[in-house]
């Protein structure tokens, strides 16, 4: 067992507080060598501001924290890796334009010896080498001189762990000294296939000695792939244990304090509502993917799209809003009040991380150019109140909020412009448990009011439970939709994959 081991890391009584906000209360934690150790907990319970303590990015005001047996406190990310703490961070990072050799080693790059100032190329790529052995188990299908933005999504990721054990240090006999591997929601991103072949890699790094801190939303992930878990809740550790003996049930109870009431299912039959259509593509086809996908969406009905990553769902929903170009087919949109789209990347195109709450819920080509700030602070104070926001109010950053929180955000600027056409895509990812029930209760709540919304999630029970009709987007080609109720996660899953 994990647990039995004398710990790599061991957090005792750690406090964290933001002027008046408690983040942190009294969290204990233990992390054996050469485990995978999960971190759970609904967004904004602790789990950023204690990864970052461990990562030496915010210090903590209480408590100790113990690295093999000695006191670890440093006072920076570097000092953090040089003691071999390292992160992979959710969103990925990656400059799309170098080669996969220069991305490992990016900041790191050893200098030439008998020219100083200058890098050592070939000690450059040996580093990159070792560390995409490390987590490859083809290094052929991550090649060093490739451009990163080439890869696909999951081996991409990978060049993201590789890069982060590289910052680690790899000794000279090629071993890791990275001790413990930060993954924050390593899979949120992956089809259920891409997910599976890295935690392979996951599995391979832990059995090469390497302690894995995974924080994740997915309990499926958990109990698949930790050997023990820890849950955090309003700052403190609310239970912990072994996955595979623990009732998913009960690890949602820790989380919230309480049952969660399951998102209403979408009945199969036309919705009540369901009206004109408001949204037809023909025959439609992108620069890549999708090759053909025809669909007609209903005023007041939800349409969920099922499909692996790289089966064109993100294309599909850009080429509809607009913003992508046809390569052929045709889009007819019958909706006064336009489409709108959330954004997959909402770090990168859905929201203006350095700007507030207010400017991202007001930001749009509709809205007035010159607004008064008072009523810029209302309108947002009005929607963190109605999404039920956390945040410090709404001259708050929005990149200080937790991903859960950011999302709302977005959803928030979409419902202030009031489309008719919703265009979702993944909008519970990286969100907990409890948030994403208070989004998929909200979309059965607008297409009740009529709005019509396309949901694209690669979390098949959502699909399941929320969509009045479900389409499989598979090798690029979108089937006809079906009632929901005639499909499960198992049928949906072996169509995408067919």
């Amino acid at each position: 067992m994990a647990g039995a081991r004398a710990p790599l890391l061991e957090v005792t009584g750690l406090a964290k507080a933001f002027g008046p906000n408690a983040v942190l209360r009294d969290v204990s934690l233990r992390i054996a060598p050469a485990s995978v150790h999960a971190l759970l907990g609904e967004n904004g319970a602790g789990k950023s501001t204690l990864t970052r303590v461990l990562l030496g990015v915010e210090r903590a005001d209480a408590g100790a924290v113990l690295l093999g047996g000695a006191r670890y406190a440093p006072a920076s990310a570097e000092g953090a890796r040089r003691a071999g703490v390292v992160l992979v961070p959710q969103e990925r990072t990656l400059c799309a334009h170098l080669s996969v050799a220069d991305n490992v080693v990016l900041g790191i790059e050893p200098a030439a010896r008998a020219r100083p100032g200058l890098r050592d190329r070939e000690r450059a790529r040996a580093v990159a080498r070792g560390a995409i052995a490390l987590v490859a188990a083809d290094p052929a299908r991550v090649p060093l001189d490739a451009p990163a933005g080439d890869l696909g999504v999951a081996d991409q990721q990978l060049v993201e762990i590789a890069r982060a054990l590289a910052q680690g240090g790899l000794r000279e006999d090629g071993r890791l000294a990275a001790r413990l591997l930060v993954l924050d929601e390593p899979t949120s991103s992956l089809g259920h296939e891409d997910a599976r072949r890295l935690f392979e890699r996951v599995r391979a790094l832990r059995d090469a000695g390497v302690a894995v801190l995974l924080v994740t939303h997915f309990l499926s992930d958990v109990r698949a792939h930790a050997d023990r878990y820890t849950v955090l809740r309003d700052g403190r550790v609310a239970g912990e244990g072994d996955p595979r003996e623990t009732d998913p049930a009960q690890i949602v109870r820790e989380m919230l304090g309480r049952a969660l009431d399951a998102p209403r299912a979408g009945s199969g039959a036309p919705p009540p509502g369901r009206g004109e259509v408001v949204l037809e593509a023909r025959d439609v086809a992108g620069a890549r993917r999708p090759r053909r996908a025809s669909l007609s969406l209903h005023r007041g009905e939800i349409l969920g799209i099922a499909g692996l990553v790289g089966s064109g769902r993100t294309e599909l929903l850009r080429i509809l809003a607009g913003l992508d170009p046809r390569r052929g087919g045709a889009v007819t949109l019958r909706a006064p009040r336009g489409v709108g789209l959330l954004s997959e990347d909402r770090g990168g195109e859905g929201l203006m991380l350095g700007r507030s709450i207010a400017e991202n819920v007001w930001l749009s080509p509709r809205a007035p150019r010159l607004a008064a700030p008072r009523s810029l602070l209302s309108e947002a104070a009005r929607w963190i109140e109605r999404l039920a926001i956390r945040a410090g109010g709404p001259d708050q950053r929005a990149g200080e909020l937790s991903g859960g929180n950011q999302q709302k955000v977005q959803i928030a600027r979409l419902l202030r412009e009031d489309f008719d056409v919703l265009l979702m895509d993944e909008p519970t990812r990286g969100i907990d448990v409890a948030s994403k029930a208070q989004v998929l209760s909200l979309f059965r709540e607008l297409a009740g009011a009529g709005k019509a919304i396309v949901l694209v999630s690669s979390q098949l029970d959502e699909l399941v439970a929320t969509c009045d009709r479900i389409a499989v987007l598979r090798r690029g080609i979108l089937d006809p939709p079906r009632p929901a109720s005639s499909w499960t996660e198992a049928s949906l899953l072996l169509e995408a994959s067919s």
